[in-house]
């Protein structure tokens, strides 16, 4: 009788062991971002953002007595790969999504969760025709860029006092968009603009446009696209165009950006939403202290409005009663003022974020430091 013995154990243990909970006992937000390719750090690090929130909601007790559950999905920072992405999500039957990095592949992912009337709450995408199409299922954290735009030229001029202005962007649909939009601005403002060129990604060296953009002789130079090219650019300006005093950028602000960049990003300053480490509220400071304990490393910047991204999905869910797609839409368009780590919340009647926050970092001693901010009246104003 010993194989009977046995086999009781067997499925005494089996009875005993953690099994997943049904279906209905689980509320599933798709995170679609880059989880391969040249921005694969970036997409980890918002899931990672995401995946916090989450734990701490499921901690609490959940929503609506339901667990959250994640479904993180690549989208490469890729339109084709976006779409494929976001068509798998409505496939698992995501009640909402929270997340985006490149612009270019949020906007076919949009499209796709439009379609299945899927609300998508963008925490880094901020291309302004996203939230331009009259949807009533889109969202975002962050700021625009088209604000962020008219506020780097305003910085160019009055904190850094420039007169002429070289613009480089990369081909993207959010450089492109954001160098354009600041291109206007510095053009309102009064600045020259020395050079406005385009480099193509995943390149070893662009000392050809940083010679062209140097030979215009600018007081500053604005990269629109991200962290990536802005090492390689770093290293090209400090080899080649130290006569350029200023070199800034935009989508930069990744601790991968000093990682690799060393010493030719010494002095660079960024244009930035406020990274996390600068957010003046308890709960900010509460999310870099988890952030840290749970991956050992610092928040990269757009983890906090990844979390904050799935902070006022939860919140709508709740209040809504209910995980239909439709009526999580409705309730965050009545959110009023959902108390994130990134600040008060409440969207406009486009999605918008109502009150986005811009600030100006630099690299100094190796480490981000703060360099200016935007105030009431968005004036910049020099941090202290």
């Amino acid at each position: 009788m010993a194989w009977l013995a046995a086999a009781m154990g067997i499925a005494l243990a089996a009875a005993l062991m953690p099994r997943p909970a049904p279906a209905q006992d689980v509320i599933r937000i798709g995170v679609p971002v880059p989880l391969t390719g040249s921005y694969q750090e970036a997409g980890t690090d918002i899931v990672d953002g995401a995946r916090l929130a989450v734990d701490q909601i499921n901690a609490a007790g959940g929503v609506l007595g339901k667990r959250l559950e994640l479904a993180p999905a690549d989208d490469a920072c890729n339109a084709d790969s976006a779409a494929s992405a976001a068509t798998q999500l409505a496939a698992e039957s995501v009640a909402a999504a929270a997340g985006g990095y490149c612009s270019s592949a949020a906007v076919p992912e949009l499209r796709v969760l439009h379609d299945r009337r899927i609300p998508y709450v963008l925490d880094a995408s901020t291309f302004p025709s996203l939230t331009e199409h009259g949807w009533n299922d889109a969202f975002r954290t962050i700021g625009r860029m088209d604000a962020q735009g008219v506020l780097a030229a305003k910085f160019m001029k009055e904190v850094l006092h420039a007169k002429r202005a070289a613009v480089i962007n990369d081909g993207s649909t959010y450089s492109v968009g954001l160098a354009t939009s600041t291109i206007d601005a510095l053009k309102q403002e009064g600045v020259d603009i020395a050079y406005n060129g385009a480099i193509s990604p995943g390149q070893p060296d662009y000392r050809n446009t940083v010679k062209a953009a140097a030979a215009a002789k600018p007081d500053v130079l604005y990269f629109t696209g991200y962290y990536t090219e802005a090492v390689v650019l770093a290293q090209n300006r400090r080899e080649l165009a130290t006569s350029i005093q200023y070199f800034m950028g935009n989508g930069t602000a990744a601790p991968t950006l000093i990682e690799k960049g060393g010493a030719a990003t010494e002095g660079m300053i960024m244009t930035t939403s406020p990274l996390p480490q600068f957010l003046d509220n308890a709960q900010a400071r509460r999310f870099v202290k988890a952030y840290e304990a749970a991956y050992q490393r610092a928040p990269g910047p757009y983890s906090v409005y990844e979390y904050d991204a799935i902070g006022v999905t939860a919140e709508a869910i709740k209040n809504a009663k209910s995980t239909k797609p439709e009526d999580i839409a409705a309730a965050l368009h009545k959110l009023k003022a959902y108390r994130g780590a990134t600040g008060e919340i409440a969207f406009d009647q486009k999605g918008d974020r109502a009150k986005a926050a811009f600030m100006a970092v630099t690299i100094r001693d190796g480490k981000f430091q703060p360099y200016a901010r935007v105030d009431a009246s968005g004036r910049w104003v020099a941090v202290k």
